[in-house]
């Protein structure tokens, strides 16, 4: 079709022409000019290094991620995988009893829909938008799911939602499931590991936790999907149409609003970018290069070729984070200080004098003094040094806030921001120095947070966190078959063989 490039001033009623008319047309003759057409904008192809076009990225990025359910793991990342995927069942099982969790569990009982996938701890069946959805928001009901550091985000509480719902809406075999969930990992990371985390966090405002996760979700739902490498590209398009959020969520006291910008709008959107594209939907090729794309959007200076850096040898679920304790990320190293201090000291509560954490002070600005157990610094310093070790029990038990014991020695507990340890960020670092009243004095610096890549857990560990979050709300032999059921994964035929484990009534 041959493109205007004049505008005819419309016929007026009385044969005149307007002032109106003339800008009208005018302007518009003007945007013609200035907007090129279709042909030219993709006839344009511009060059990255090594001479490749910038479109190489995308037919990689492609490629991988569409033989991806067809690749097998290498063993490391296959146990890896499994153990994050039942860190976020487990996330997903103890949300249902929070708050957000219930308030999620709600939206989906009201909401209705197609019965196909599942929604954890209900006896709802929805579809598997809805489910992703619901579903995320009850894995980051509050400080319990994983994280991973290079690119600000978590990963898991909206991935594995979304290669959940996808993977039961297609019947989708354990394996198929495994290496969605690995390539969710992949892709969301590198999105925001592309785009610069200082660029969200600190320039634009903008939530990393939430566009990583529209990736990795998007990657994840299409790859249970089994969708074709053009298929692929078009997924990208309509994940780039749905990225956002905004670190507004920081305001959130009620931890809904934050559990459905880092999981439950993030595994929507992804499972969205997927469903409409297996139902037929066409669009953009490259959403990358070219005039327009994601990348002069967010980072006209980012490097393409960053989104395939050792793509298919630097697995990215092998760099992410568990949360060995259930709270907030900047109380994770003064915990494990405590826990330290108290396995090379014998003292009682009761014997303290004062304690000092020091940590960063944009850590510390967000745990210091907050209305919530589980992200409040002073408060489970408090009930650590008392019970002698923290649950997911002891953490959410908000009564507790106003336990005089637990209040007196709260108030012995003092947070100095430490400018030197936010030069150390993102690793997690902390300070705790703590004086009985006889005037010891005991100093425990903690450098590598137990559960990350550098101090990680063990296998073990992963399940015992995740049975302590599991057994009090399916009871312990439901637990034990699910841990069972995710360590031998690949003998599942059909994902949804999972459901009478982590599905109540």
């Amino acid at each position: 079709m041959k493109r205007q490039t004049k505008q005819e001033p419309a016929p007026q009623a009385n044969g005149a022409i307007t002032r109106r008319s003339l800008l009208q047309g005018a302007g518009l003759t003007i945007a013609a000019s200035a907007v090129p057409s279709l042909r030219d904008l993709h006839a344009a192809k511009p060059q990255t290094t090594a001479g490749k076009s910038a479109g190489y990225v995308m037919d990689e990025l492609t490629s991988y991620t569409s033989e991806a359910a067809k690749r097998a793991l290498p063993d490391a990342v296959a146990e890896k995988t499994k153990q994050h995927v039942l860190d976020t069942l487990a996330a997903m099982i103890s949300g249902s009893q929070l708050p957000p969790g219930k308030a999620a569990i709600q939206f989906a009982l009201a909401y209705g829909g197609e019965k196909v996938s599942t929604v954890a701890c209900s006896n709802i069946l929805c579809g598997p938008i809805e489910a992703a959805l619901t579903n995320g928001i009850l894995a980051h009901s509050d400080e319990t799911d994983d994280s991973h550091s290079p690119s600000e985000t978590h990963p898991g509480c909206s991935i594995v939602p979304a290669a959940l719902a996808v993977g039961e809406r297609f019947g989708v075999d354990g394996a198929h499931f495994l290496r969605a969930v690995a390539l969710g990992y992949d892709i969301g990371t590198r999105v925001t590991m592309t785009l610069g985390v200082a660029n969200f966090q600190v320039g634009g405002r903008l939530s990393s936790h939430a566009v990583g996760g529209c990736f990795g979700s998007a990657a994840a739902g299409a790859c249970a999907a089994g969708l074709s490498d053009r298929q692929m590209r078009w997924v990208f398009d309509y994940t780039v149409q749905q990225a956002s959020g905004s670190t507004l969520w920081q305001r959130d006291t009620d931890h809904i609003e934050k559990a459905f910008v880092f999981a439950g709008m993030p595994a929507r959107n992804g499972v969205t970018s997927a469903m409409v594209v297996q139902s037929g939907w066409t669009g953009v090729e490259d959403v990358f290069s070219g005039p327009y794309n994601f990348l002069n959007a967010y980072l006209p200076q980012a490097d393409p070729a960053t989104l395939i850096e050792k793509l298919g040898e630097r697995y990215e679920v092998t760099r992410t984070n568990f949360k060995k304790w259930t709270v907030g990320s900047p109380i994770q190293a003064p915990l494990d200080a405590l826990e330290n201090l108290r396995k090379s000291h014998s003292f009682d509560a009761n014997e303290v004098q004062k304690v000092v954490v020091r940590i960063a002070p944009a850590e510390g600005a967000l745990v210091n003094n907050r209305e919530m157990p589980d992200i409040c610094l002073q408060h489970m310093v408090a009930v650590m040094l008392i019970d002698k070790t923290a649950t997911f029990r002891s953490i959410h038990d908000k009564a507790r806030m106003q336990d005089p014991a637990v209040l007196r020695l709260r108030a012995k507990v003092q947070y100095v921001p430490d400018e030197e340890l936010a030069r150390l960020l993102p690793a997690r670092v902390a300070i705790v120095e703590l004086t009985l009243a006889d005037g010891t004095v005991f100093k425990e610096r903690v450098d590598a947070v137990r559960g990350t890549v550098e101090n990680p857990m063990t296998r073990e560990e992963v399940v015992a966190k995740a049975r302590d979050l599991i057994a009090p709300v399916i009871g312990l032999s439901a637990s034990n078959s699910l841990i069972e059921k995710v360590f031998a994964i690949e003998k599942v035929k059909d994902i949804r063989e999972l459901r009478p484990l982590f599905q109540l009534g």
